[in-house]
């Protein structure tokens, strides 16, 4: 009998009906190619919505009726035919394979990883040796797979505008106003960039509905301000407060409907708002994001509005160095075994989550 491997699928149709699989081992390897042991997988809201069938915002892409879910691992090769890699090095994936450098293009979304192609959540991978990137000896399988969406949409939600290897670092300034980053939440993305904000020096502010990951914000990661939107609703007050009614630099922006025109009462002028997601919701039932009349919003404090959608594996590299000078580590919340995907999936769903969740596919 032909060697197979374990895998798991969806047919979009929710995280209930995940089923696990066999598949049969590749064959001979192209050149360029390598063959991956995947060790561990984490998971991104993106994934919730990809086996959900609720990821159709982006209309160049379509939909699979069968794929493998997930884009982050982080593994071992096992068989290289890639100038770039042999045999035992620890690589991780990149999210769009085609994203090689500078600002993404539409074609580069037909690269993603676990939608439109297959994904990571099996035991093993082909991968174009392209589209992964070394692993840091220091961080642990399960560390270092958080990193290729959430760790990297952080960095770039920071260093947008500023060049390869010139990113934003005042950690060694005397400068008493320094800049401010406020984040939106404590998953994935926010806590990556608390966690890079911090290690470069600048000031941060943090929202949650829970006083219990707001106070881990603070003890665990140095956040500086923290505010619970759900008892201080008019959260942009209190951020106008901790600045001294300068606003943020940065804004993640990750709430979407009912939180955009907070995050324009609060940015500071010539502030970024770097867009990420929205967990409050693509819609707003009461029209909203149409009355906010976007173009005074932006022009009244000379703002930037800059969709985010993660970087090139050049900036990825330059993020590594930055992790690996600064000794960070980042925030796994819980870690499930391949068997327990499903168990996973929902934890995230579900919104229990402080920073990432993991997989452990193998050791």
């Amino acid at each position: 009998m032909a060697p197979t491997y374990k895998q798991w699928t969806t047919e979009l149709d929710g995280v209930d009906k995940l089923k696990m699989g066999e598949a049969p081992m590749p064959g001979d390897l192209q050149q360029g190619e390598v063959l991956v042991k995947i060790r561990a997988v984490s998971l991104n809201y993106r994934d919730i919505e990809v086996v959900s069938g609720d990821y159709a915002h982006h209309q160049s892409l379509t939909q699979s009726s069968s794929l493998v879910p997930c884009s982050d691992m982080a593994g071992v090769i096992v068989s290289s035919k890639s100038s770039r890699f042999q045999e035992g090095d620890r690589v991780l994936s990149i999210f769009n394979q085609t994203h090689i450098k500078g600002q993404v293009k539409e074609s580069d979304m037909a690269s993603g990883l676990g939608f439109p192609l297959s994904g990571v959540l099996a035991e093993y991978r082909v991968f174009d040796g392209e589209g992964l990137v070394k692993c840091p000896d220091y961080l642990s399988d399960e560390e270092a797979s958080t990193l290729p969406i959430a760790a990297v949409t952080a960095w770039m939600s920071i260093n947008t505008f500023n060049p390869l290897g010139q990113y934003l670092d005042v950690s060694a300034s005397s400068d008493t106003k320094k800049p401010t980053l406020l984040v939106q939440g404590t998953g994935g993305v926010s806590v990556a960039g608390l966690q890079i904000a911090r290690a470069a020096g600048l000031n941060t502010i943090v929202t949650s509905s829970s006083d219990e990951k707001l106070a881990r914000a603070t003890k665990d990661l140095g956040a500086g301000t923290t505010v619970n939107y759900r008892t201080h609703w008019e959260w942009q007050e209190a951020v106008m407060k901790a600045t001294d009614g300068a606003g943020a630099d940065i804004i993640f922006e990750t709430g979407g409907a009912k939180t955009l025109r907070k995050s324009f009462d609060c940015i500071a002028f010539g502030g970024l708002i770097s867009c990420i997601g929205y967990l409050s919701g693509k819609e707003d039932g009461s029209d909203e994001v149409n009355r906010l009349n976007i173009n005074v919003l932006a022009l009244r404090r000379n703002v930037t509005l800059k969709g985010m959608l993660n970087g090139p594996r050049e900036r990825f590299e330059e993020m590594l160095d930055f992790y690996a000078k600064k000794g960070i580590k980042p925030v796994v919340s819980k870690t499930f075994t391949f068997d327990e995907a499903k168990d996973a999936f929902a934890f995230v769903r579900d919104g229990q989550h402080f920073g990432k969740v993991v997989i452990k596919v193998s050791t």
